[in-house]
C-alpha cells in the first residue's frame, strides 16, 4: 500500500514564495508516484479532495486503475462562473494573508479540542495521535503540518460539466461509499445524479460514520476496500 502525502500536506513540503496549488498538480503528482512505485496492478482510493484528485486521475490513465474508491469524493457543490473578478479578489487576498503570523496553539490538548470540535464522531484516544501526527512545533507552541494555503479558496470555480468529462472516461469499477451521519457532503439527489456519470459503480453508506469516515469505522471501511483488491 503507498499512502502518499499530497504537496503541502502532512510531511510533505510546502510550495515556494509565489506558487500556489492548483488542483491538476495534485493529478500530476499522483501520476509519478503511480508510475515509480505502484504495482501493475492498482486500486486507487481517495477520500474527499483526494477523491477527485483520484477520479481526474482515474479518467486521464483509465488503462491503468483496475478499481476506484471515492469515499465521499464526488466534489463540492457547482459554483459559478458569473462573478469572476470578485472571486479572483477574493483568492489574492487569501493568498497574501494565509502566510502571515500564525497563532500558536498552546498544547497538543488544544490541537484535540479543535479536532473534536470539528468532528464530535471522533474518539478521544484517536484525536490524540491525530494531533500528535499532524502538528509541528513552533516559537510559542504548536502549529497543523498542512500549508494554511490550503485554507483559501482556489482562483476557479468547480463546474461539474468539467468533471464529469473525467469521470465519463473511467472504465473500471467504481466504489462510492458514503458516511450515513456527514454534514460535509451534497444532497442525496445531486450524490445520485453524479453517481451516474460512471458506468460500473456500487454505492454504499457506512452506518455511524461521517465524513472522515476512516476514522469512524476504520474496520467496516477497510472489509469494504479489501474487496477491491
Amino acid at each position: 500500500m503507498i499512502a502518499p502525502d499530497l504537496r503541502g500536506h502532512g510531511d510533505s513540503d510546502w510550495i515556494g514564495p509565489g506558487g500556489y496549488y492548483h488542483f491538476l498538480d495534485y493529478v500530476a503528482d499522483i501520476d509519478d508516484v503511480v508510475a515509480k512505485l505502484a504495482r501493475k496492478r492498482l486500486v486507487v482510493v481517495g477520500h474527499s479532495m483526494g477523491g477527485g484528485v483520484a477520479s481526474y486521475w482515474a479518467g486521464t490513465r483509465p488503462e491503468r486503475v483496475a478499481a476506484l474508491a471515492l469515499l465521499e469524493g464526488l466534489g463540492p457543490p457547482d459554483q459559478s462562473e458569473s462573478q469572476l473578478p470578485a472571486r479572483t479578489r477574493q483568492w489574492i487576498d487569501a493568498w497574501r494573508a494565509a502566510r502571515g503570523k500564525q497563532k500558536a496553539m498552546t498544547s497538543l490538548d488544544d490541537a484535540v479540542t479543535r479536532l473534536r470540535r470539528h468532528d464530535p464522531l471522533l474518539s478521544e484516544e484517536l484525536a490524540k495521535k491525530l494531533a500528535a501526527a499532524g502538528t509541528k512545533s513552533i516559537d510559542g507552541g504548536l502549529r497543523w503540518k498542512h500549508d494554511p494555503l490550503h485554507l483559501t479558496m482556489g482562483p476557479y470555480p468547480y463546474r461539474t460539466a468539467y468533471v464529469t468529462q473525467y469521470w465519463r472516461a473511467i472504465t473500471c469499477p467504481v466504489l462510492v461509499v458514503d458516511g450515513a451521519e456527514t454534514r460535509l457532503n451534497l444532497p442525496e439527489p445531486e450524490r445520485a445524479e453524479r453517481r451516474a456519470h460512471f458506468a460500473n459503480h456500487r454505492h454504499v453508506v457506512l452506518p455511524a460514520a461521517g465524513h472522515m469516515m476512516q476514522r469512524h469505522q476504520p474496520d467496516a471501511l477497510a472489509k469494504l476496500l479489501l474487496e477491491l483488491s
